[in-house]
């Protein structure tokens, strides 16, 4: 398992189509995927769960990813929260 704090650097944060583009790479890896915001953990390879959060760019989220490539899904995921990709 791994964890990493991140700061949303997307614009306008993961909505709309940032969200569907980051579920979409989630669904990519078979490890759980989980977004933690304020006490609230959702999955994030679910659309609906992430849209909830409603995070917004400088948002501070927590990613927690468990499972065979978890390591490569939190490089992955974190480089595209933080605007890198």
């Amino acid at each position: 398992m791994v964890e990493k704090n991140v700061v949303i650097g997307v614009d306008p944060g993961l909505q709309a189509r940032p969200a569907a583009q980051f579920v979409q790479k989630a669904n990519s890896y078979s490890s759980e995927i989980f977004i933690e915001k304020d006490q609230k953990r959702i999955n994030a390879k679910s659309i609906m769960g992430l849209m909830s959060l409603a995070l917004t760019k400088g948002n501070e989220i927590r990613l927690i990813i468990d499972g065979p490539d978890d390591q490569e899904a939190l490089d992955d995921l974190a480089n595209f929260v933080e605007g890198r990709e």
